[in-house]
Formats: C-alpha cells, structure tokens, sequence
C-alpha cells in the first residue's frame, strides 16, 4: 500500500499529539495516512503496553488512518544504530511516502529527539540502493520521501510553518482522549503526571487557539523543518 504520508511517533499518542489534526485534514482532503509507533509506550507510568495498543487502534480508527503498526523497540532504550534504522527504512520503503512527520526536534522526553534523529536518518538511507532490505521475503526497492516535517510536542519551538487545523481540531481532541489510561482523570488511582493533570488536558486546546490565532485561524499546529521551504511564488504562501 502506498501512502501520502506516513507519520512516527516514538510512543503511541505522539502522533495524535503532535499533527492529528492535520492528519484528520488531509485524510478529509483524500489523502493516504499511516502511523508508525516505535515503541509500546512500556515505561509510562499509568496503563499498560496492553493498554496503549487498545487505546492506539481505537486512535487510528478516530482518525481513520489507514495502517497503523508498532515497531516494539524498547521504551526508554532505543538507539539510533543500524538495527534500528533498518527497521524504520523497512517502514519506508514498504509504504513509499512522499510526506515523513516525526517528533519533535527537542523536546522534554528523551525518546522524542532520538526518534526524530533516527526516523530523520533513516528517511535519507532510504534512499540509498546499496542498502538491501527485504520485507515478507520480498527485495524492497530504495525510496526517500520528498518532505520530512517534524511536529511540535511538550516545548513550545518557534514553528517554521503552521497548518490551520479548523474545523479538525475536535476529532484531534477526541483522538488524544482515546488514551484515557494516559490524561486527566479525576477518578483515576494512578500516579499523577504531567501529562494527567488538568492543566495539560485544557493545553491541548490553548496551544491550537494560539497557534491559530497567530495566523488568523481558530486552531493551528506548528512543524519544523530540515532544510528550507521552497514556493513557486509569493501567491502561494497565506
């Protein structure tokens, strides 16, 4: 199945997080979107990997993806090494993207930035024909995405773009909260964290407005990027 694009995330809820309104824009738009989580999200302090995954395909399914899959690397402990990057061209070249989003640049977690680095590299050796991989026994042929775009996460980066995500940022909210052993829940038994506590769940509300309102939108989510962006003209910037 080729995709459009194809979004990381090193924990499943990064993606939903960090773009599920633009993915929920441009799977409207007639676009071709699959998730990739690396890992289970087995360290988390609330929940369980058991958990996550149920609580990820219920995400997948708001967002109406179409592929989501886990690559089981090691919460906490993956590494940007051969192996890894193997794996994540694997993903590639099996999906053919023409867009890569991926974590933050910097972020808090420290599996966000070795997620970024690692699906960043493994976008460009994608590319690379003297790098063999098979998939089902089957010889993969070389691919390197156009665009490889890095979404915002817990710190507030200065965006180098910004999608309006009106009229999309519902089905993002309800897509996060899909992972209801993760965010607030006066209920809950768990360990407060972060991530849990009330002040996070009204921010993912608060950052979109303000993103938003800095373009003259009602929401908006920021992105990174690698190299510059290029136009046509000036009539196609908003």
């Amino acid at each position: 199945m080729k995709l459009d694009i194809l979004a990381f995330g090193a924990h499943p809820d990064d993606v939903e997080l960090g773009c599920g309104g633009t993915i929920s824009k441009e799977i409207t738009l007639g676009k071709k979107v699959g998730i990739i989580d690396l890992t289970r999200g087995e360290l988390g302090t609330r929940g369980s990997a058991e958990i996550r995954d149920q609580e990820a395909y219920a995400a997948a399914k708001i967002l109406g993806v179409s592929v989501r899959e886990n690559l089981n690397m090691r919460d906490g402990f993956f590494v940007n090494d051969e192996t890894h990057q193997l794996a994540v061209i694997e993903m590639i070249r099996k999906y053919q993207p023409e867009i890569v989003l991926c974590n933050a640049l910097d972020d808090r977690h420290i599996d966000h930035e070795k997620g970024s680095k690692l699906v960043s590299d493994a976008c460009f050796l994608s590319g690379l024909i003297k790098i063999e991989t098979e998939y089902d026994g089957v010889k993969q042929q070389a691919w390197r995405p156009k665009l490889v775009y890095h979404y915002m996460q817990w710190k507030n980066l200065v965006p180098d773009f910004v999608v309006d995500i009106t009229g999309y940022n519902n089905k993002r909210v309800e897509a996060i909260l899909a992972y209801g052993s993760q965010f607030y829940n006066p209920n809950s038994n768990e360990p407060e964290t972060l991530i849990a506590t009330k002040n996070f769940l009204e921010s993912l509300n608060y950052r979109a407005q303000d993103l938003g309102r800095l373009i003259g939108t009602e929401y908006a989510e920021g992105f990174n990027v690698e190299r510059y962006l290029a136009v046509n003209s000036l009539g196609d910037l908003i």
